[in-house]
C-alpha cells in the first residue's frame, strides 16, 4: 500500500499531536492526515499557559502552534472541538462522539494529554475555584489575577509544584496576596528534593508569598456562592476570594483503557503502555506526551513525562515511528520555569532516594549557579539558574554515564565539556 491510500489519525490536538502531523508532512507522508481536537481553539503551547500569557506579556496569538492557515496548506484535516468516543480495533475506526460518524485509520497517534486533579473536598462547586490545564482556563484566571490585585484579593493555590508556583508569581505580579498550601516539606519536593525545593521556597516568601507546608485543603468556604475562605487538615482558615486547584495532573487513559490497550501501573505515574518506538500494545497504534510510558534506556525505568520538550520532541518520534522509521525515543527530560527574576532549566531524572548528593557549581546565595543531582559520581540530572547555553554539555553529562571528579564539577573554572571527554 502506498502512501496515498493510507490514512493516519491523530486524537488530540496538543503540541504534541500538531508537531506529529508537521512531522509526516516534512517527512513526505502524501496519505491522509486527521487531527482530532476536543477544543474549539487550534492546537497551542501550554508553557505561556502559567507564564508569558498569563503574566499579559505574550498575546494570545503567540501560543499557537501553527498559523490557522497551516493546517488547509499541509492538507491537514482539522476537526475543532470533535471528540474520539471510541476505537474498534478490529474495523480499525475511531467513533467521533458528536454524530457517531466513523473514520478508518491506517495508522493511530493516541496525544490525548492529561488533565487536572481535582479537589475532592467541600466547596468546589462555588464560583472562584480554578483549575489551569486550557487555554480557556488561562484567559479566565488573568482576569481573576488582575481583579484580585486591584481589590487586594487574596488567592489560595492549592499546590506547589510548577504550575502552583508559576501561578503564585503571577499573582504577586498582578498585586494579589497569596497563600500557597502545599502537602510536602518544601514547594518541588518530588521534583528536586529539599536542597533546591528550599530556594523556591526563599525565592516567593522575598516577593510576600505565604507558604503553609505540611497540610492540605479539606474545605472551601463560601457566601452567596462565592469562595470566602479555605481550611486545612490542621485547623487553619485563609481568607481567599479565589481558589487554584494545583494538585498535578492525571493521563488522560480512557480512550486507551476502553479499547483494551495496555496501561502502566498507575502508582508509578500510569499512562498508556508503550515501546522504545512509541509503540502500544496494538502495533498500528501509537502515544506519545503526557499521555504516554515509555521505557527509558538512559535511566533504566520507564517516564511518563509531562512537560513541553517531551510534547515537542515525542509527537515527531511518534510520526516517525509510524512511518516506520527505525528510531528509538530516549531524549532527556527537560523542562524550564521562569518565576520573577528567576530563570531556570532543568534537564535529567532524579528523583528523592535516587542519588546521594548534590553538587552545586556556582553563587546559590546570588541564585546563579547549576546544581547537579549525583549518584556514586554519575550525573543524573542538572538545573541551571540564571546561567545560560549550558543545557548541552549538562545532557552530555548525564548521557555519559560514567562517574566525574565531583570537585571539578563544582569548579566554575573547569569547562563542562572537558569532564564529557
Amino acid at each position: 500500500m502506498v502512501d496515498a491510500d493510507q490514512t493516519f489519525v491523530i486524537v488530540g490536538g496538543g503540541l504534541a499531536g500538531a508537531k506529529a502531523a508537521e512531522t509526516l508532512r516534512a517527512e513526505g507522508f502524501t496519505g491522509r492526515v486527521i487531527l482530532i481536537c476536543d477544543e474549539r481553539d487550534h492546537p497551542y503551547e501550554r508553557p505561556p499557559l502559567s507564564k508569558g500569557y498569563l503574566l499579559g506579556s505574550a498575546e494570545r496569538d503567540s501560543v499557537f502552534v501553527h498559523e490557522p492557515a497551516w493546517y488547509a496548506q499541509h492538507d491537514v484535516e482539522l476537526h475543532l472541538g470533535a471528540t474520539a468516543a471510541s476505537l474498534d480495533r478490529a474495523a480499525k475506526t475511531v467513533r467521533f462522539g458528536e454524530d457517531g460518524t466513523t473514520v478508518r485509520y491506517d495508522k493511530l497517534l493516541l496525544a490525548t494529554g492529561a488533565e487536572p486533579r481535582r479537589l475532592d473536598i467541600p466547596g468546589t462547586d462555588l464560583v472562584g475555584v480554578h483549575h489551569l490545564r486550557r487555554l480557556a482556563h488561562s484567559e479566565r484566571l488573568k482576569g481573576v489575577l488582575a481583579s484580585l490585585g486591584r481589590d487586594n484579593g487574596h488567592l489560595v493555590i492549592a499546590g506547589a509544584g510548577w504550575i502552583g508556583l508559576e501561578t503564585a508569581a503571577a499573582a504577586r505580579h498582578y498585586g494579589a496576596e497569596v497563600t500557597v498550601v502545599h502537602r510536602g516539606p518544601t514547594p518541588l519536593h518530588s521534583v528536586l528534593g529539599p536542597e533546591l525545593g528550599a530556594l523556591f521556597a526563599e525565592l516567593h516568601s522575598e516577593h510576600g508569598v505565604r507558604f503553609h507546608f505540611g497540610a492540605s485543603l479539606t474545605e472551601i468556604t463560601g457566601q452567596d456562592g462565592m469562595v470566602l475562605a479555605a481550611r486545612t487538615d490542621d485547623g487553619e482558615e485563609h481568607p481567599a476570594h479565589a481558589v487554584l486547584a494545583a494538585i498535578g495532573a492525571a493521563p488522560r487513559t480512557a480512550l486507551a483503557e476502553a479499547a483494551g490497550l495496555e496501561l502502566a501501573d498507575p502508582a508509578s505515574g500510569g499512562g498508556v503502555l508503550v515501546d522504545e518506538r512509541l509503540r502500544t500494545s496494538d502495533p498500528d497504534i501509537y502515544a506519545a506526551g503526557d499521555v504516554a510510558s515509555f521505557p527509558h534506556g538512559l535511566f533504566g525505568t520507564r517516564l511518563r513525562v509531562e512537560h513541553w520538550a517531551n510534547a515537542l520532541n515525542g509527537g515527531p518520534a511518534a510520526a516517525r515511528s509510524m512511518l516506520g522509521r527505525d528510531e528509538i525515543y530516549d531524549r532527556v527530560p527537560y523542562f524550564f520555569t521562569d518565576q520573577y527574576d528567576l530563570g531556570m532549566e532543568y534537564s535529567g531524572w532524579a528523583p528523592p532516594g535516587s542519588y546521594d548528593q548534590v553538587v552545586v557549581r556556582g553563587d546559590a546565595g546570588k541564585r546563579e549557579f547549576i546544581a547537579f543531582w549525583v549518584r556514586e559520581g554519575r550525573v543524573l540530572a542538572g538545573m541551571n539558574v540564571n546561567v545560560w547555553d549550558v543545557t548541552d554539555p549538562i545532557q552530555a553529562l548525564i548521557r555519559a554515564r560514567r562517574a566525574v571528579d565531583t570537585e571539578a564539577l563544582a569548579d566554575p573554572h573547569v569547562p563542562l565539556e572537558s569532564l564529557v571527554a
